[in-house]
């Protein structure tokens, strides 16, 4: 007879995603154990090889839990509809307000990446590639002679990038500028 799934599955399965993403970005995914990931939980190892069959299978839960969000985040900023400032000015606000919540998996997705087995890895890195090709469009949109310049396009499209990406480094949520006024500067260096 199959086991049956207990009610809180998925809670028990997020939970240890949000203890993991913090373990993995203090002490990278090789510097910590399954061991103290099940110590974090509160749980045992063979409880946490019920939920996830490998340490690997959970960095890219953490991975995807912040990459699908981020794509979640594309898809909002688009249908909003309206020319390419405001849907770039949007999808800044909403990455930034993602950031400040996400800092552990945006550091685990930004520096574990080559930890995970090839075809998991280049899912997430898919993943990443339409993010960016959905802001790079609207950069594009905005400077379109930008469209004859591909490399030129897609360095400013990483430029732009790594202005959020790591701005969980060093921004203080209890500071004097929240996450909409961050994202503005942001936007405002990229179109200038």
């Amino acid at each position: 007879m199959a086991r049956t799934q207990a009610a809180d599955y998925e809670d028990r399965r997020e939970a240890i995603v949000e203890k993991a993403a913090q373990l993995f970005a203090e002490h990278g995914f090789l510097g910590a154990s399954v061991l103290e990931l099940a110590k974090a939980c509160r749980t045992s190892k063979s409880l946490l090889y019920h939920y996830y069959p490998s340490k690997e299978d959970v960095l890219y839960a953490v991975m995807l839990s912040h990459i699908d969000r981020l794509g979640d985040d594309v898809e909002k900023a688009m249908a909003i509809g309206g020319g390419p400032k405001k849907r770039l000015k949007t999808l800044l606000r909403l990455f930034m307000n993602h950031y400040v919540g996400a800092a552990s998996r945006q550091k685990v997705l930004l520096n574990d990446l080559p930890h995970l087995p090839e075809d998991k890895r280049k899912s997430v890195v898919a993943k990443q590639r339409r993010i960016i090709d959905a802001v790079q469009g609207l950069l594009v949109e905005l400077d379109p002679t930008l469209a004859g310049q591909k490399e030129r396009a897609r360095a400013k499209t990483m430029l732009l990038f790594g202005m959020i990406n790591w701005t969980g480094n060093w921004y203080d949520p209890t500071g004097p500028l929240d996450p909409d006024s961050i994202a503005d500067m942001a936007f405002e260096l990229a179109v200038g």
